[in-house]
């Protein structure tokens, strides 16, 4: 177990040297945050009863899909893979700890988006914030499960960008953040759905009943679990 915390740990400090991480993680989501704020609680006020979650949930999706996808096709399209296979190390483990690592990150992200609302534009502060932030660790949760299977799935950095942009731009227009997503024709409202950011959003304002909004999230995490499985499984029979 101490073994485990350690390389948690010591990806973590690895990640902090990462500019791509700290880029997607913390740099863009924070700026779109004071910058796109401003704009959302100038055009709506009412706008400050959601800005932390719906500024969180794009924050989370952009570390998520476009973050960890190429530190995984580091680790494992490159000499590290022979490293952890000459050292009798699960191959599993790397991408445990990559995404434990993404998600402390990510945490602190959302925590100083949490902070910074209220001061800089009056936002409201979830009513239970014990339950918020356990809310925000189950998307947070799933959202990377698909960051990993994009990760061990594409090998291709340049084609990892492209698939990576064209999973988080539709995540994030059809979430209901933007806009509400009653808006939308039907067809786009049920493709909105597939996206973990969706169901995130809803979980996190605490709109309709917890379960259903946490089932269809367990129902993507446990399908991306096994993808990531059957992935890592044939990497380790190559």
């Amino acid at each position: 177990m101490s073994a485990f915390l350690y390389g948690v740990a010591l990806q973590w400090r690895m990640d902090i040297r990462s500019r791509s991480l700290l880029i997607t993680c913390y740099a863009v989501p924070l700026v779109f945050f004071v910058f796109m704020g401003g704009v959302f609680t100038s055009i709506n006020p009412q706008a400050k009863d959601t800005l932390i979650q719906s500024m969180t949930v794009m924050g989370v999706s952009m570390g998520a899909f476009i973050g960890l996808p190429p530190s995984l096709v580091e680790l494992y399209a490159s000499e590290k893979r022979k490293i952890y296979r000459a050292n009798g190390v699960p191959l599993s483990l790397g991408a445990i700890t990559t995404c434990l690592s993404a998600m402390i990150h990510l945490l602190l992200m959302a925590g100083i988006l949490c902070a910074a609302a209220p001061i800089l534009f009056d936002a409201a502060l979830p009513t239970n914030l014990a339950g918020y932030f356990c809310s925000l660790a189950a998307f947070l949760a799933v959202s990377l499960s698909v960051g990993c299977v994009l990760g061990l799935l594409v090998k291709n950095q340049a084609k990892l960008t492209m698939i990576s942009q064209l999973i988080f731009l539709p995540s994030i227009m059809l979430s209901g953040i933007m806009f509400p997503s009653e808006m939308l024709p039907k067809p786009l409202q049920l493709l909105g759905d597939a996206f973990p950011a969706a169901w995130g959003y809803r979980l996190l304002l605490g709109e309709g009943p917890f379960w259903e909004n946490l089932g269809p999230l367990a129902g993507i995490l446990a399908v991306m679990v096994l993808l990531c499985w059957i992935l890592l499984r044939r990497m380790k029979l190559r």
